[in-house]
This record gives structure tokens, C-alpha cells and sequence, in this order.
């Protein structure tokens, strides 16, 4: 097996830790900064997930590639709207309980077990997409990690476990990775699944983040992760 998809899972894991360490160690970070960063991310997502993505998947899989696109969107809704209803992403300040903290934990571990599958089925088509699937997963990581350890810690839990939380989403994005050299069926629709996971990250969990604040900042920075895209694009050489 190829050690690039592994490496770059490692380094996305990391940004999960990172988001963490910035929560359980008090370490302040400025909301205006994670808006942008967020917007960034949501730009990029949604263009990686419709230009590069979805169609490669279907290209290679067809109708039933759409299919399973589209039960990767419905699947994360479930695990994250349906039965974690509080869940967004950015650091928590409201009190919440226990089972929240925990649905929470489950539609993310989902999520970043399909970002492993996401880059594992993109280094599969060419290096130039899995990089380009990597920088996107990146991007939305360490948000990703100061969520789920600030909810656990609104929850409740000690520092430990607030970290030990977003340790595991890392853990899951390498898991993802793994299981799709081990499993032909993640092999052959991993990025159709991919593809509906990170659309649906993008527009309905990031894009609702900032899209009410005031001003020019937050549509340009969301412009500006589409336009990253093409540039990541044209570095890469697609």
C-alpha cells in the first residue's frame, strides 16, 4: 500500500488534535479569524466536492455512483441534524448534556471515517485529486476539533476527555484510509460517498456558520476558498 494517502491522513488527524489542544488549554483563539477560516473552507469544500469529486464518481460508477453520493449526504444528516440536533462547528459556549455531546461525537466520527475514505479513493484516481481532496478535508479540521472538544467540555467533561474526543475523529479519518485499501466495496464507491459527505459538510454545516454575520468579509473569504480551489487545482496539475 502506497504511504502518501496514510501520511496525508496523519497530517488532517493532526489538525483535529490541534483544534483540541487550542480548546482544553485555554488557549484564545479570535472568532472573527475561525469565521474566515470556516467560510474559506466551506468555498473550497463545495468546489472540490462538484468539480472534482461527484464527477470523477461518476464517471466511473454511473447512476449508482449518484446514488451513493447522495446516501452519504443523508447518512451524515442523520448522525449529525437528526439525532444531534445542537451540533455546529466552532467553539461551543452553551450548556449542553451529556447525550448530545455523545450524538455529536458519533455523526463526526462517521464523518471523518468517509474524510480517510475521501482521501484513501482520491489517491486512487491520481495523486493530483487526493491532494486536492486532502487540502480540503485540512481546511476543515482544526474547527472540526475546537467543536467536538468544546462541546464535550460545555457537556461536563474533564480536559482528558474533551481531547480524547477529537483524538478519535483523528483516529477515524486514518481508520478511514485503511479500510478503503482493505474493502473493494469502499474501493469502488468511496468517492461517490466522499463526494455527498463533503458537500454536505460544506453547505449544510459550514455555510450556515457564517452566513447570517454583516459585512464583506465572510462572502469574500467564501469566494475566495472557491477560487483556491482553481489555484490548488492548477498547482497540482489537473
Amino acid at each position: 500500500m502506497s504511504l502518501s494517502p496514510l501520511l496525508y491522513a496523519l497530517i488532517a488527524a493532526s489538525a483535529n488534535v490541534l483544534g483540541a489542544a487550542a480548546v482544553t488549554s485555554r488557549a484564545k483563539w479570535s472568532v472573527r479569524a475561525l469565521d474566515v477560516m470556516v467560510a474559506l473552507s466551506a468555498g473550497f469544500m463545495i468546489a472540490v466536492s462538484l468539480g472534482e469529486l461527484l464527477p470523477d464518481a461518476i464517471e466511473r460508477g454511473g447512476r449508482s455512483a449518484a446514488l451513493a453520493a447522495l446516501a452519504g449526504y443523508l447518512l451524515v444528516h442523520l448522525t449529525q441534524h437528526t439525532f444531534a440536533r445542537h451540533f455546529h462547528f466552532g467553539e461551543e459556549t452553551h450548556e449542553v448534556n451529556t447525550a448530545v455531546s455523545a450524538s455529536a461525537l458519533v455523526g463526526l466520527l462517521l464523518h471523518t471515517f468517509f474524510d480517510g475514505v475521501a482521501i484513501a479513493s482520491g489517491f486512487e484516481v491520481s495523486p493530483a485529486l487526493g491532494f486536492l481532496v486532502f487540502m480540503a478535508i485540512l481546511l476543515h479540521k482544526l474547527p472540526e476539533g475546537l467543536a467536538i472538544s468544546s462541546l464535550f467540555l460545555a457537556a461536563g467533561a474533564g480536559r482528558r476527555a474533551a481531547f480524547g474526543a477529537a483524538t478519535a475523529l483523528g483516529v477515524a479519518t486514518v481508520a478511514g484510509v485503511l479500510m478503503t485499501q482493505l474493502l473493494s466495496g469502499l474501493r469502488s464507491l468511496g468517492l461517490a460517498l466522499s463526494a455527498g459527505v463533503t458537500l454536505y459538510v460544506a453547505a449544510s454545516n459550514l455555510v450556515p456558520e457564517f452566513q447570517a454575520k454583516l459585512g464583506w468579509r465572510m462572502p469574500i473569504s467564501f469566494f475566495a476558498g472557491c477560487g483556491l480551489y482553481f489555484a490548488a487545482r492548477a498547482v497540482a496539475g489537473v
